[in-house]
């Protein structure tokens, strides 16, 4: 799929702006705190309806504005698709595709298929669990809406529990309706993790062939899926066990205020001929594994979806070395992406002829003709 235009209202520092975007490439240039990572943090959240850089809503609306407007046209393999977000201070989100009004943001993520690549995601071997759990997560549910539906269930089951917890180490009355919370944690938890194994074996199936290319054949590269419940390889086994590990440690939960087993809890690892790079790894073999991830990721999506996302690389090309950088931009042929960066020269290995390039400073976003572009590359 790809995206036609895009229209902001009120957005960031954005008072106004409407873009007619290419089908394959657009290079937004500039300077830092100009506004280019805006730009795709809307056409981000009309994909998921929420943003990749902040929690906060209010943050998005223009300072000293009440209302911002998001709007992107586009085509999918069979169809235009419309997606409009309207946020108002202190009033809930409205989204619309296509017209029509949608009541909960699972219901817009199978509309608008996009990805983000930025400079935090090279660092998703080396941070801790949390960070590799929300990498699943997002992954899953943008190809998935329904398991976004379950996760949020039993993050809020979760919460109930821990509450109770709390109340049990200070009364015991409060025991018996434990089983009933652990009874809808282990159901939820249980479609969860199932979920997580079959991406995970087809992450590493398809991020195994890419990190060989990129290192040309010279090292294997293994993802594997790290639950702290010890048996995960069927439905039925999931949830004796998950049940057995619940009353196994609930001394330890009732005195903490808090459940210490579930997909909550669980990681990733990730291994290079055999070692774990995430304590052992160096740099390069860490980005190196990011990256064939990251890619590794589209092709999940172009197989469920059946068509490619769009991709959003922000400020990421100058992280990666020559040689990386022109496997990442080789892997994009079919793909419509947006890219910022501060530095033209960074984008040696793009070929010009097929994007459109865009000079971004203080909210203000000009298209480049050929005579902008040499001089940018000459500076």
């Amino acid at each position: 799929m790809y995206l036609r235009k895009l229209k902001l209202i009120n957005f960031r520092n954005y008072h106004q702006l409407d873009l007619k975007l290419h089908p394959k490439m657009n290079v937004f240039i500039g300077d830092n705190a100009q506004g280019k990572t805006n730009i795709l943090e809307a056409i981000y959240m009309t994909g998921t309806g929420k943003s990749f850089r902040t929690s906060k809503e209010r943050e998005i609306i223009k300072m000293d504005k009440d209302k911002s407007y998001i709007h992107v046209e586009g085509e999918k393999k069979y169809t235009s698709v419309s997606v409009e977000i309207k946020l108002e201070e202190n009033k809930k989100k409205q989204m619309k595709v296509n017209g029509v009004t949608l009541t909960k943001n699972v219901d817009l993520l199978s509309n608008v298929h996009v990805i983000v690549f930025s400079p935090e995601d090279l660092k998703l071997v080396k941070e801790g669990p949390v960070e590799r759990r929300k990498f699943m997560d997002i992954e899953i549910s943008n190809m998935k809406p329904r398991y976004y539906h379950q996760l949020g269930q039993y993050n809020r089951v979760l919460i109930q529990r821990n509450n109770l917890l709390k109340k049990i180490h200070h009364d015991r009355k409060y025991m018996a309706t434990l089983d009933i919370w652990d009874e809808k944690l282990v159901e939820l938890g249980t479609s969860i993790m199932k979920e997580r194994i079959k991406f995970i074996l087809r992450l590493n199936t398809l991020s195994r062939l890419l990190h060989r290319k990129i290192t040309d054949n010279k090292e294997n590269l293994e993802i594997k899926y790290m639950s702290n419940i010890k048996e995960v390889h069927d439905e039925e086994r999931i949830q004796h066990y998950f049940h057995r590990d619940l009353k196994k440690v609930l001394d330890i939960d009732i005195q903490r205020g808090t459940t210490t087993v579930g997909p909550h809890r669980d990681d990733l690892g990730v291994y290079v001929n055999g070692i774990d790079i995430r304590i052992f790894g160096s740099q390069g073999q860490q980005r190196t594994s990011a990256l064939a991830l990251k890619l590794a990721e589209i092709e999940l999506m172009k197989a469920e979806t059946g068509e490619y996302p769009i991709l959003l690389l922000d400020d990421v090309m100058s992280e990666l070395d020559v040689k990386r950088q022109a496997f990442l931009v080789k892997s994009l042929r079919d793909i419509q992406t947006f890219i910022t960066t501060t530095d033209l020269n960074a984008l040696s290995t793009l070929n010009l002829e097929a994007k459109n390039i865009y000079y971004v400073e203080k909210a203000t976003v000009r298209q480049n003709d050929e005579k902008d572009i040499n001089e940018l590359k000459s500076k």
